[in-house]
């Protein structure tokens, strides 16, 4: 089930694209990009519903996709 990020508290949300990003452990990229910045980018790509969060009800947990993969799982 898709949830609108809107939805969310803003503290809520923090921890949720907090929890997102940090869940790899590492960033390969090729310049250091801050946590800040990084959320900030999450914040735009769920504005323009290029990503969306999504509630699993088997596993009762709550992820980050993009909207075509959550799309599909609707389906």
């Amino acid at each position: 089930m898709i949830i609108p990020y809107e939805q969310l508290s803003s503290d809520a949300l923090q921890g949720l694209i907090e929890e997102f990003i940090t869940r790899e452990g590492t960033d390969y990229g090729f310049e250091e990009v801050s946590l800040n910045t990084k959320v900030e980018q999450i914040k735009q790509q769920l504005k323009r519903r290029d990503i969306v969060i999504v509630f699993d009800s088997a596993t009762e947990s709550v992820s980050i996709l993009s909207r075509r993969d959550a799309e599909l799982l609707e389906q």
